[in-house]
């Protein structure tokens, strides 16, 4: 169900309610549908610089996640509730446009929910970028012995994203909740190569060099070593997926959108204007 509608600077600003949670969405631009799903806490907020650069050229539609950003805290946080928020905001899209194939643009935990999606959805989605997620790692990255870590890691970041309740970058889930939330997706990538053999659509991939960071100590050099062998294990298995490396941690979306942009407009060839 769809909410009220605003305008502010050539930008739509609308609701869709569903599963007892309200998502919002902002859509601008011209030229092909353009969907770019967020991650695990991130917001269609802290994607505003790449949403505007593609704004130039595409129709550019974002979107909050439940628990995330302006949209409403959920009873549940867990991938399947995350991918109801995509599927429910694609076909609100669909209603108000039946000629509109999206292309799907997923960062980090949004690439893994745009891969789902399209192994679900023949002909739903024109292609899809994927922004380092959605990767067939060999090795889980939350192993017992690195349990503690990360779960001190998430609850220092859960106690530090506090002070920005109420703004459009919050994030509601716990530490505990955003734990349990990466532990699934270790599973889900696991079985992942499944569903890339079921998309029907072209696949553009943009991953960091240095998701864990740059450090030759720790767990870094061996998450990175993991992240690029899930890549390579793919495109082995998927030669038709395309991939492109930037040198980069995790946070490249945030740091590196000028070139994040380029790449997207050359993987999905030049902008066209809507169907007539």
């Amino acid at each position: 169900m769809m909410g009220v509608t605003t305008t502010t600077s050539a930008i739509q600003h609308f609701t869709v309610h569903h599963d007892g949670v309200t998502i919002p969405v902002s859509r601008g631009g011209r030229g092909r549908l353009l969907v770019l799903c967020p991650g695990l806490c991130s917001t269609q907020a802290d994607l505003h610089e790449l949403a505007e650069l593609l704004r130039r050229d595409y129709d550019v539609v974002t979107f909050d996640l439940r628990g995330h950003g302006l949209a409403s805290a959920a009873g549940r946080y867990s991938f399947e509730a995350f991918l109801s928020d995509l599927a429910t905001v694609l076909a609100e899209l669909g209603h108000s446009d039946q000629r509109a194939v999206p292309v799907l643009v997923g960062y980090s935990l949004g690439a893994d929910l745009a891969v789902h999606y399209a192994s679900e959805h023949p002909g739903a989605v024109a292609e899809l970028v994927l922004i380092d997620g959605a990767n067939p790692v060999p090795e889980p990255f939350i192993t017992e012995a690195d349990l503690p870590d990360f779960r001190a890691m998430w609850e220092d970041m859960a106690k530090q994203q506090e002070a920005g309740r109420g703004s459009a970058r919050q994030v509601l889930l716990t530490g505990q909740e955003i734990l349990a939330l990466n532990v699934e997706i270790d599973g889900i990538r696991s079985e992942i190569l499944d569903r890339y053999r079921r998309i029907d659509c072209p696949v553009s991939m943009i991953m960091s060099t240095s998701m864990a960071g740059g450090s030759d100590e720790g767990p870094a050099p061996r998450f990175n070593l993991n992240w690029r062998a899930g890549v390579e294990r793919l495109v082995r298995q998927q030669p038709r997926i395309s991939t492109s490396w930037l040198d980069a941690d995790h946070r490249l979306v945030f740091t590196h959108a000028p070139e994040i942009a380029e790449i997207i407009r050359s993987a999905i060839g030049p902008p066209v204007g809507p169907a007539s």
